[in-house]
């Protein structure tokens, strides 16, 4: 009896991994927003492994990050797949696991600091590394595969930074305070998973590619950033709906 239990544990995974794969290719390639002043790019790929590694832990993040990922690469710019995939399959893991851990430990007044800091620590950051690297005219790319052309033309103005910044950080901490102290694990599970994107990529790029490796850190920080707050709140209503998924 445990046995078949076991299996079928692991066929549920295996096929939640696929499908969150598939999630992570689609998003990845259907929706990219440029920014040409300062050659600003991200797109949501990022959430979907966040969300996957948050839901269903470490080995669904880690095969949705690496597969999903790689084949988008290898799609849109197939040098990237080799890297991508160990760095993006490294960072689901780590989301997962760190999330995992870290939710079962430290009081709850532990945590409302915590989570307080980190509100804090990511507003400010979202607000720098927006204003710097993703304010002006923008280009948003929507398609399979992208068109040529963007799709849409607009402007994001340095202040929407600083009020987005602003909304994030009390939102953090509100959540830290009132609903879910714990809130903060999750949070410094998709910040270090994502530094391990953002080095990983820097390694890759300066000693394989030999290219200009620096000029795409803070690009790859703001996608960090942004797939951190996109992620979390679709994770907070799927848990609400289905609370087995809360570990």
């Amino acid at each position: 009896m445990r046995k078949e239990k076991n299996s079928v544990s692991v066929a549920i995974n295996l096929a939640t991994a696929v499908v969150f794969a598939a999630f992570v290719t689609v998003a990845t390639i259907i929706f990219a927003v440029s920014i040409p002043a300062t050659s600003g790019y991200f797109n949501i790929g990022e959430t979907m492994i966040y969300v996957a590694a948050l839901l269903f832990g470490p080995y669904v993040g880690a095969f949705a990050g690496g597969i999903g990922s790689a084949i988008a690469d290898m799609l849109l710019a197939p040098v990237y797949a080799p890297g991508t995939f160990i760095v993006k399959s490294l960072e689901g893991a780590i989301v997962g696991i760190l999330n995992r851990k870290m939710s079962m430990r430290a009081s709850h007044s532990n945590w409302k600091i915590f989570t307080f800091s980190l509100g804090i620590i990511i507003g400010v950051s979202l607000a720098i590394t927006g204003s710097f690297y993703y304010s002006g005219n923008v280009e948003l790319y929507v398609g399979i595969p992208p068109p040529e052309n963007p799709t849409l033309i607009g402007f994001i103005p340095v202040e929407f930074w600083y009020a987005l910044g602003g909304v994030v950080a009390f939102l953090i901490v509100l959540m830290g305070f009132k609903v879910e102290p714990q809130f903060g694990s999750a949070i410094l599970s998709v910040i270090v998973g994502g530094l391990e994107m953002v080095v990983g990529y820097f390694l890759y790029e300066q000693l394989i590619l030999n290219t200009a490796a620096l000029v795409e850190v803070p690009a790859n920080i703001g996608q960090m950033l942004i797939g951190l707050i996109v992620a979390l709140p679709i994770v907070k209503i799927v848990q609400r709906q289905l609370p087995q998924l809360k570990r």
